[in-house]
């Protein structure tokens, strides 16, 4: 088993998920914030995993503060925004720090495995990470990066 079936992060609703559930897809992974510039990209995240889902693409959403506190609200104001806001229906998580000592575990692998720019950290909300079917990761994708940008990537990972 890879490494990113190996952890396991607690959704927006409180309940352990084990990253092995998504054995076998091509999972993106994604942080993000409802008050930050790059919020309207939740609208095209969710229109590649409508898109793509039925062919095994699934989107995970993992809220973060720690980018000049774009993400000042809880686990109801997150759902809200993503629900109501952008009709957001992939899986998110609950608020999780991507960087530093309290680093989310499955953060601390993607950034060693797909260094960035700024090596070990992320620079801003709306990073992305491309993992394989296989769950290895693939690609790591800027905040600027927007989700139709990502789509052919994202086809090669789903072999078509």
């Amino acid at each position: 088993m890879t490494p990113f079936y190996q952890f396991t992060a607690t959704s927006l609703a409180g309940e352990p998920v084990p990253m092995a559930d998504y054995a076998g897809k091509v999972v993106l992974v994604v942080n993000t914030a409802s008050h930050c510039g790059f919020t309207p990209q939740y609208a095209g995240l969710e229109t590649l995993y409508k898109k793509y889902a039925d062919k095994g693409l699934v989107v995970l959403g993992f809220p973060c503060n720690q980018f000049g506190k774009q993400e000042p609200g809880g686990a109801d104001d997150i759902a809200k925004t993503c629900h109501i806001n952008y009709g957001v229906s992939f899986p998110m998580f609950g608020k999780t720090e991507v960087n530093g000592r309290a680093a989310h575990p499955l953060f601390r692998y993607l950034k060693t495995a797909l260094p960035g720019v700024l090596g070990g950290r992320i620079k801003w909300n709306f990073t992305k990470f491309l993992i394989g079917r296989d769950g290895k990761p693939l690609a790591r994708f800027a905040p600027f990066t927007t989700p139709e940008k990502m789509e052919t990537a994202i086809l090669v990972a789903l072999g078509r």
